[in-house]
């Protein structure tokens, strides 16, 4: 991961959404992207920084940086 904060293409708000909805909503949404977009996800489910951890390794999309500003976590991923 990188420290620099990535501009992103698209982003998505999963406040008050819990595991697997912010899962589902990035999946979806990176759908809509092109190789090498940028996805922004907030999410305010702690177990988001793992989860999307794991669902970055499982699906080779790259996790670019994960943000914990507490009650907010935000997560960017460049679609494979």
């Amino acid at each position: 991961m990188d420290d620099a904060t990535p501009t992103p293409d698209l982003d998505i708000d999963t406040s008050g959404l819990t595991c697997p909805l912010p899962i589902l909503r990035a999946k979806k949404a990176l759908a809509t992207l092109t190789t090498g977009q940028v996805l922004r996800v907030v999410s305010t489910d702690p177990h988001s920084m793992a989860d999307f951890r794991a669902f970055c390794r499982q699906t080779g999309n790259a996790l670019l940086r994960q943000d914990d500003e507490n009650p907010r976590f935000i997560h960017y991923l460049a679609r494979k």
